[in-house]
């Protein structure tokens, strides 16, 4: 049964899910509230923090840039990804509060410069966006590092997620399932791919969702996922693109709290009469 290590846990079909809270942007570009998105995942139980990383000259055309696009930060799109990114200050200071809390993390890097920022830190892992599954120099970039990966398939066809496979090679992989819709509608969401994974592929699946509410993420851990990956906030409608998507604190407990259920609820498929059903036998039974 195929495992990946990550820093001191494994992650597999065996093992117990390992979810990770993906803080990505919305911090709007204050480390004090991203220390409060990592507080609300120590708080919860999640195993990891997820942030994102751009070198946002090399990611976006100059024309891109230039786009008028009114936020917090300014008036073009430029401001906005500038607004939002943190550089060495800022993941210096999150580092030392991740190892504080004593809570793993983690960045999707865009491209091979920052992942060459993260190198600076001794993150565990590396995470491949949906928007760069098809991006083979930064896959064989990434991977190049001798970390474990996980690899999100929104918006790709299986052909291309073969393909993504295939540079990447299995070993030390994990694949997630995901729509990249935000936030996700019903039929949009199709876990019984995570099967289809499963048939597939030899390493772990995992679920990475971006939809209302908690019930598709605990029935893709249903179906098989060893990982969920979810979107937090502070606020639901707080300002930017991704809040409406995310899970405020009483939302990732619930999700955090069922999620560790489930194994047990599953139980192990083999029908018994329960101790506790022996009372129920006398009492209700005419023929025992």
């Amino acid at each position: 049964m195929a495992k990946v290590k990550i820093a001191n846990r494994y992650v597999g079909d065996s093992s117990p899910c390992f979810i990770v809270a993906e803080i990505g942007i919305n911090h709007n570009g204050s480390v004090e509230q991203a220390k409060k998105l990592i507080d609300i995942a120590v708080t919860t139980g999640c195993d990891a923090v997820k942030f994102q990383k751009r070198t946002i000259d090399i990611v976006y055309t100059k024309e891109e840039l230039a786009k008028e696009r009114k936020s917090i930060f300014g008036n073009t799109n430029g401001d906005l990804k500038r607004g939002l990114e943190f550089g060495i200050k800022e993941y210096k200071e999150i580092d030392k509060y991740c190892k504080k809390k004593g809570i793993l993390w983690f960045a999707s890097c865009w491209d091979e410069k920052s992942v060459d920022f993260m190198e600076k830190f001794d993150i565990p892992c590396y995470k491949i966006a949906s928007a760069s599954l098809t991006d083979d120099n930064l896959l064989r970039y990434t991977r190049s590092k001798g970390k474990p990966i996980l690899l999100s398939t929104g918006m790709s066809t299986m052909e291309e997620i073969r393909h993504a496979v295939k540079v990447l090679g299995e070993k030390d992989l994990i694949i997630y399932h995901c729509t990249s819709t935000y936030p996700s509608n019903s039929e949009e969401m199709n876990l019984n791919v995570i099967k289809t994974f499963k048939e597939e592929f030899s390493c772990p699946i995992g679920y990475s969702g971006h939809e209302r509410g908690l019930t598709p993420s605990i029935l893709a851990v249903a179906l098989g996922a060893c990982s969920v990956e979810r979107h937090i906030t502070l606020d639901r409608t707080n300002w930017g693109s991704d809040q409406a998507a995310s899970l405020e604190i009483s939302g990732l407990y619930h999700m955090v709290r069922d999620i560790r259920q489930t194994p047990l609820i599953l139980g192990d498929g083999e029908k018994v009469v329960y101790e506790r059903e022996l009372p129920i036998i006398n009492k209700l039974r005419r023929v025992k």
